[in-house]
């Protein structure tokens, strides 16, 4: 109960409770949204006042976590592994405990957007997931890096799944005293409350970790090769224990440039139809309660199980490289289908077709954390993090803007886009073999 483990948990626990209140209050404040100038129907004003709310909050959380993920990450990789994930969690409870205040005490939705401000001054889940990531890496071998990472993610997806399938239903507890979504609200305060006093209190470094950073300042001190700790603590396979094959001494840029295309191009399918959508299943046709909201997560979160299984059965017979190919292709294949959904089973079955589509961005950190020394991991990560979120600042304004003025006529083209996209994604990994032959030559990557 000292590792990572619990914090994923119990944050991800928290934070579907607080997705499933956050889309309800906000469907809720924007039912009499109008908009003259533009001739909307009712239910087209709606959407367009949720969706331009979400277009502004998360552009707000992921600008503002650029400069303290970054100060974060580098404290991480000078010895300090428990900060990307203490200050984060910080801002993760008192964004929840904004929009609990706004629920009891009726105050204005843009009191959020001050909440997204402090969530994402304390690095938000930019700092917070490379730190999860960087302490799984750096206590595995290279040969068992994907299968650490998609572990991390399973717990992920399985906090995600079952705080989905629940978060529906505690928002609608009611009383008179209680209003909808203030027991899920505090619910969901309590865990990022736990979860905060594990992170500081209980959290414990692995050796490896800790060995890893002494070893770095050593060398920088003394000037003299030693890497005799690694091989101690088991960071690199034995077969390979005569060579420095878990950390390169330099950066391959070719191949960590090709991957963070591929990583961008793929995120910005994947974030720009996903946030779409929620306000997509909330109109009609299909005008989906919290209830069905809570269990439309869970599916969602189900991709995180089936991908990790297809992990553990796909990497015995196919590279990587492959992995992250048949996740795309799953992802494409599901969210072009999302496009012609009308009903509640079609929904369910577009996400069946995404099965794997949680592979891809496990697998490509994997890959980029065996392009660079240990001691750069969290930096690495942390780097691709922050692209990702770069890229958000372009792909969530044009994903809402096109999703809004498609309404009348196609208001699935988002997903059609996404999924073009997502092909597009393909082209830097399919093209690009050197990643394999060069981790094969170094004897870190498993054929």
């Amino acid at each position: 109960l000292k590792l990572w483990e619990p914090v994923v948990v119990l944050e991800q626990l928290g934070s579907t409770l607080f997705e499933t209140a956050l889309l309800m209050v906000v469907k809720d404040r924007s039912v009499n949204a109008t908009y003259p100038d533009a001739h909307l129907s009712r239910e087209d004003s709606q959407q367009k006042a949720i969706t331009d709310f979400y277009m502004a909050y998360n552009l707000i959380i992921r600008l503002l976590p650029i400069l303290p993920a970054l100060l974060l990450a580098r404290l991480g990789d000078r010895g300090w592994r428990r900060a990307p994930i203490v200050v984060p969690m910080s801002g993760y409870l008192l964004s929840r405990l904004a929009l609990l205040l706004v629920v009891v005490f009726r105050l204005p939705l843009e009191v959020m957007f001050g909440a997204a401000v402090v969530f994402g001054l304390s690095g938000g889940f930019c700092a917070y997931w490379p730190g999860v990531m960087t302490l799984a890496s750096l206590g595995s071998t290279a040969t068992d890096r994907s299968k650490v990472m998609m572990k991390v993610e399973l717990l992920y997806g399985a906090a995600g799944l079952v705080g989905s399938l629940v978060s529906g239903h505690l928002f609608l507890l009611y009383s008179f005293s209680l209003k909808h979504g203030i027991v899920l609200l505090t619910v969901s305060a309590l865990l990022h409350l736990l979860c905060l006093i594990h992170s500081i209190f209980l959290l414990q470094v692995s050796v490896c970790v800790c060995v890893c950073v002494c070893v770095c300042v050593s060398n920088l001190v003394k000037q003299v090769p030693n890497t005799e700790p690694e091989d101690n603590c088991h960071l690199i396979p034995p077969a390979y224990s005569e060579a420095p094959a878990e950390a390169p001494l330099g950066k391959d840029m070719v191949n960590v440039v090709l991957l963070f295309a591929a990583a961008m191009l793929y995120n910005s399918a994947v974030g720009g139809a996903i946030d779409i959508l929620g306000s997509f299943v909330v109109k009609e046709p299909l005008n989906w309660s919290a209830t069905q909201v809570g269990y439309g997560n869970a599916a969602g979160f189900m991709i995180f199980l089936t991908s990790f299984v297809g992990v553990m059965v796909f990497r015995r017979c196919v590279s990587d490289v492959t992995l992250i190919l048949i996740g795309m292709l799953s992802f494409a294949s599901g969210i072009y289908f999302m496009s012609f959904v009308t009903a509640t089973y079609m929904f369910y079955i577009a996400r069946v077709l995404n099965l794997f589509a949680l592979i891809p961005m496990p697998t490509i950190r994997s890959l980029l954390s065996q392009q660079v020394p240990a001691s750069s991991c969290g930096t690495i990560l942390t780097s691709l993090q922050l692209a990702l979120k770069f890229a958000g600042l372009a792909y969530i304004p044009a994903f809402t803007k096109i999703y809004q003025r498609t309404l009348d006529w196609f208001p699935g083209f988002v997903f059609t886009l996404s999924s073009v996209i997502t092909v597009l994604g393909m082209i830097p990994i399919s093209g690009e073999r050197q990643i394999i032959e060069q981790l094969e030559q170094s004897g870190k990557f498993r054929k």
